[in-house]
């Protein structure tokens, strides 16, 4: 594991100072200036970032294509293997009570139907205000009296700590009756197989604190969700895959459909509450990376497993996701506050830099392209020629383009694979889509992050809301106001012309996405969309079942562990 992860920063650090080096000798023929060293300063971090993806999804490509992992695949469920008590539990807060407990009755069926009733219950932990609470309980009574399984209903009073305190709380009150709990989103799904198979791992390898499944997207409705959807099983394999051959048993916790051994959870994770005001101090919000951490520091080890039959369903409009991710923005900066913890092992280090730092390129590609704009404005020539001479930007193509067209070549190279994704024709025609309703969305997702960034510095906290998980279409007129300093940087790269023809060609298409924004969030937005999208047989997927449904064997990586003396929770 140490060379594999030597090797990973190795061609991570050869492929950027490759790049960044052509740069440095193209930007000091006549001495580097403060505005060039600038360019050296943003360029490299930049460029590092994203060589570590591609090294990472080469690798997980290479797994995959080969044969040597299967992806995806459907786990074994010995039921008959379960010696102990596992908790399925449900945080909920305010969400749709018809389709939260259509979720826990379908999850209790499939348990039962998997041979788990006997050793699986279920627990939907509630933060709702009182008016939700009362037809949740509703629900649940009805739900209860008639199920094939265990399922109980707690609502907590006061929400503290949000879903961090509502876990604590039941680890606190009920977790020694069980030796797992299985961790679920209020949108999570997951079958009961794949339930009971992880319990059975569970038992089989004691040193194991937890494992996190890969979920699927599912039940997308909206033309977005069918393109999340789509990019996420045709180019998720490769990059899981990827990341689960550098990570072993330091991998990470997403929060949500995975399994924890409880006894190892209430020894480890007590969180810290980070000192100063939020949004940077008190509880910290992206609990779940760093309780990895802290499993992993107390000796369990923490895997990362590709299985079948984990789902969570995904926001169904680019605001929604947004607003998600300023939360995550949030938590994860915490984290820069908690790499020098005690104790910490260095991938889980690794892990919560990652996390930080991927909230952090979008304002750093933005920094990049202004740098560039003022060399060019105040020297009248370079710029954008002198950073990207020909062999940079043939690299810089490959390092983005690359893990789509791996996974091009992943889905077409299988036939059952191949047919499970509409034929070679639709898949080269969803890939060809899909790249350029990336390109359009990544500007937008630049100046949408930097904004949430310096609201963050100015002090906004980004709140506890209720997840919007319905589909609804976006106006328009409804968006315009938040996209004013969208336009507003669209119009400012378009005056570039004035300055310097080549550089507003390059920059052509972030100004394209800029200028499309209203209407790339409006029409992404549509049911009608998304269901005409899949009669024309883009952006289709495997059904559910149909993704590599031969028999698995769940490779970990073995970690010598000191059994943690026995604890009352």
């Amino acid at each position: 594991m140490l060379i594999k992860r030597a090797l990973l920063i190795a061609l991570t650090a050869v492929i950027g100072l490759a790049a960044s080096s052509t740069v440095r000798m193209e930007l000091s023929r006549d001495g580097l200036d403060w505005v060039e060293v600038a360019l050296l300063v943003f360029f490299v971090p930049l460029f590092c970032w994203i060589s570590f993806g591609f090294v990472t999804a080469t690798m997980g490509f290479l797994k995959l294509i080969t044969g040597e992992h299967p992806g995806f695949t459907a786990l074994p469920s010995p039921a008959s293997s379960l010696r102990h008590k596992t908790a399925v539990l449900m945080p909920v807060y305010n969400e749709s009570v018809e389709e939260v407990f259509a979720r826990v009755r379908a999850m209790a069926y499939s348990i039962a139907e998997a041979g788990g009733a006997a050793w699986i219950d279920f627990f939907v932990l509630s933060d709702s205000n009182p008016f939700h609470g009362k037809r949740e309980e509703a629900a649940w009574a009805e739900l209860a009296a008639h199920a094939p399984i265990k399922v109980y209903y707690r609502r907590r009073e006061k929400n503290i700590a949000r879903k961090p305190g509502n876990i604590a709380e039941w680890v606190t009150r009920f977790g020694g009756s069980y030796e797992n709990m299985l961790v679920l989103d209020a949108d999570s799904m997951m079958s009961g197989e794949t339930i009971v198979g992880m319990a059975s791992i569970m038992e089989e390898r004691p040193s194991i604190g937890l494992l996190q499944t890969v979920p699927m997207i599912t039940n997308a409705r909206t033309l977005f969700q069918r393109w999340m959807q789509f990019a996420s099983e045709a180019y998720g394999p490769i990059a899981s895959a990827g990341l689960l051959w550098w990570s072993g048993a330091e991998a990470n916790f997403w929060g949500h459909n995975a399994i924890v051994r409880t006894r190892a959870f209430a020894q480890s994770c007590g969180l810290p509450e980070l000192p100063g005001k939020p949004p940077f101090g008190g509880h910290i919000l992206s609990h779940d990376m760093f309780e990895s951490a802290l499993l992993r520091r107390r000796g369990w080890a923490v895997h990362m497993v590709m299985i079948g039959g984990s789902y969570e369903e995904f926001p169904p409009t680019i605001v929604d996701l947004a607003i998600r991710d300023r939360r995550w923005m949030q938590g994860n900066l915490q984290h820069l506050q908690l790499l020098g913890a005690s104790g910490l092992h260095w991938t889980s280090r690794l892990h919560l830099l990652i996390g930080a730092s991927a909230y952090l390129t979008s304002p750093g590609w933005l920094l990049l392209i202004l740098t560039m704009i003022g060399q060019v404005a105040t020297q009248g020539t370079g710029g954008f020629i002198t950073l990207a001479p020909p062999s940079v930007l043939a690299l810089t193509v490959t390092l983005l383009f690359g893990p789509k067209i791996m996974g091009l070549i992943w889905m077409l190279a299988d036939r059952d694979r191949r047919q499970s994704f509409g034929g070679a024709s639709g898949i080269i025609r969803s890939v060809a889509l899909e790249i350029v309703l990336s390109m359009l969305l990544a500007p937008i997702t630049m100046v949408t992050q930097t904004k949430a960034l310096l609201g963050l510095l100015l002090g906004i906290s980004a709140g506890w809301n209720t997840q919007t998980r319905d589909a609804r279409r976006i106006t328009i007129w409804e968006v315009l106001p938040d996209l004013r300093e969208h336009l507003l940087l669209g119009a400012a790269f378009t005056a570039t012309v004035f300055l310097d023809t080549m550089t507003a060609l390059w920059l052509l298409p972030i100004i394209a996405g800029l200028f499309l924004s209203p209407w790339l969030i409006s029409l992404s937005s549509s049911e009608s969309l998304g269901r005409r999208a899949a009669k024309a047989k883009f952006f289709r997927v495997p059904e559910p079942g149909i993704v590599e449904a031969q028999p698995s064997t769940v490779d970990l990586e073995p970690v010598r562990v000191d059994t943690p003396h026995l604890v009352k929770v």
